[in-house]
């Protein structure tokens, strides 16, 4: 060992003896860094969001109309309020359907991905070749 003092970026970790960043390290959005993902894709998603839209107008125009029917004179601000209550039931009954479905949907696909239906054992040689008694019928 030399009795004077390292210099500067001679010591473990500094820059000079540091290693290189991998590569692509420093940029986002390169195919390099990014993890795949089971998440459904934008088209699934879209639907998704497009049904929980026509679901929520839906159910708007229906309690609207629900409400319009029953109330008698001037209703505009009950009929406006059955609307917005309809639309609301109507949008997160549908939402709840569609989150169920994209998981199951993303579930599926890493099913698919990982391969689980290859890795079944085979059946005992016996079970294959013996057939099944027939019930006798009279």
């Amino acid at each position: 060992m030399s009795d004077h003092p390292p210099a500067d970026g001679d010591e473990p970790g500094s820059a000079r003896t540091a290693s290189p960043p991998p590569a692509g390290a420093g940029r986002r959005g390169t195919s390099s860094n990014l993890a795949p993902t089971g998440a459904p894709s934008t088209l699934a998603r879209l639907l998704g969001v497009l049904a929980i839209v026509a679901a929520g107008a839906a159910g708007g125009f229906i309690g609207y109309a629900v409400t319009d029917l029953q109330c008698e004179g001037d209703c505009a601000t009950n009929a406006a309020i059955g609307g917005l209550v309809g639309a609301v039931i109507g949008a997160v009954g549908v939402a709840i359907v569609v989150v169920l479905a994209l998981r199951a949907m993303s579930e599926w696909k890493q099913i698919q991905a990982a391969g689980a239906g290859r890795d079944r054992p085979e059946p005992p040689a016996a079970s294959r070749t013996t057939a099944r008694a027939r019930p006798r019928v009279r």
